[in-house]
């Protein structure tokens, strides 16, 4: 068996990575033209620009930062880049996790061997994965802590995707979901919420296992809603759909680093695990889904429902201090308002209602989530 070795974080660094859709800025359809784009880059900004599985989507990663503000700067930067490229071949970018017309079987696989192996394995479940996510990276210190966060903060998962949920379409009709990626991704074998692991070691384990029985290729065939990240030497959260715009993306993202940071203290200080049953984690991230930023979560210590609202004030009650000593109040306490509103869903239906025009949706959204 390989073995698997973390490489450890000393501070609670912040990654962000963005999937963000391209279209036709006249048809407003999904557009197959990542490789028109990728060459459009400046020799030196490749490596923060990325293919996808699917030529229509284009992955834009921060650098290693130490805070929620250095990221907004790093991301700044690169979508000021993006727009430009995307302006002069008269394209548009995508801020949603589904787009709400275009249908996935239309969608061109990126000519890679890596994705062609992708799709060989998992067939149409691959195809499918016409979907844009936020991924989150958040530096810890060991491998066996990286497991054990992946363990507490499952339960906060489902209340991350109700912040963000943006995928109420699939091919041109809605689904009545307000997290409709979610339930596309939860149909790979290795997708949704994690295993349980106890350390380090059965992780290890546990994907040597999957990769010598060929049920998987490589480690990065694993999608669950967290897991640890060796190469890096973070914990990836990555249950979140993409947002509308980078506002709401950096606090999602300050929520994140609060909470990674925030358990990470606690076993370092040494507290006892309180079980959360798992089907308590997967009801209320159907729950979320299901009704995004109206959500009825189930509170895992009183096992009392709570409105999204009321779980966002409490989370970030304790998460203030964290916030305060990473320097990331302000996107924290934005967090917390986000919780009540309108869901990035609810704002693509509501403009659906208005029209009667689903081109209109990415005609409005894509203008409103520019930064420059």
């Amino acid at each position: 068996m390989s073995k698997l070795t973390f490489n450890s974080n000393s501070r609670p660094t912040v990654g962000i990575e963005l999937e963000l859709g391209l279209v036709d800025g006249q048809t407003m359809e999904l557009s197959s033209s990542i490789e028109a784009v990728l060459a459009e880059l400046p020799d030196d900004a490749g490596a923060s620009f990325k293919p996808e599985l699917m030529q229509s989507v284009v992955e834009i990663n921060t650098g290693v930062c130490t805070t929620i503000d250095e990221a907004k700067q790093d991301l700044l930067a690169k979508l000021a880049i993006m727009e430009g490229i995307t302006d002069r071949l008269g394209l548009r970018l995508w801020w949603g996790a589904t787009h709400p017309f275009s249908h996935w079987g239309d969608q061109k696989v990126t000519p890679d061997e890596r994705y062609q192996s992708l799709v060989d394995l998992l067939q149409e479940m691959a195809r499918r994965l016409v979907t844009f996510g936020l991924h989150v990276h958040v530096g810890v210190d060991s491998g066996d802590k990286a497991v054990m966060i992946c363990d507490r903060i499952m339960q906060h998962l489902p209340t991350l995707l109700a912040l963000t949920c943006s995928s109420p379409f699939w091919e041109n009709r809605s689904t009545g979901l307000q997290s409709h990626r979610s339930k596309v991704m939860e149909g790979l074998p290795t997708a949704g919420l994690p295993t349980l692991m106890r350390n380090w070691s059965e992780y290890v384990w546990l994907v040597n296992h999957m990769v010598d029985t060929g049920f998987i290729n490589t480690i990065r065939e694993i999608w669950w809603d967290v897991r640890p990240h060796h190469n890096f030497g973070t914990v990836e959260v990555r249950v979140c759909d993409m947002p509308g715009n980078l506002e709401d993306t950096l606090a999602v993202a300050a929520l994140i680093q609060c909470l990674v940071q925030a358990l990470s203290d606690e076993i370092d200080e040494g507290a006892y695990q309180h079980d959360c049953h798992p089907m308590m984690v997967r009801q209320n991230k159907w729950r979320a889904a299901r009704f995004g930023t109206k959500a009825q979560l189930v509170n895992s210590d009183n096992y009392k429902v709570q409105p999204l609202t009321e779980v966002l004030r409490t989370l970030t009650n304790w998460l203030r201090p964290t916030a305060e000593s990473l320097e990331c109040l302000p996107y924290l306490d934005r967090a917390k308002q986000i919780a009540s509103r309108s869901s990035w869903a609810d704002r693509q239906l509501e403009i659906f209602d208005e029209t009667g025009d689903r081109t209109e949706i990415v005609r409005r959204l894509t203008a409103a989530s520019r930064v420059t």
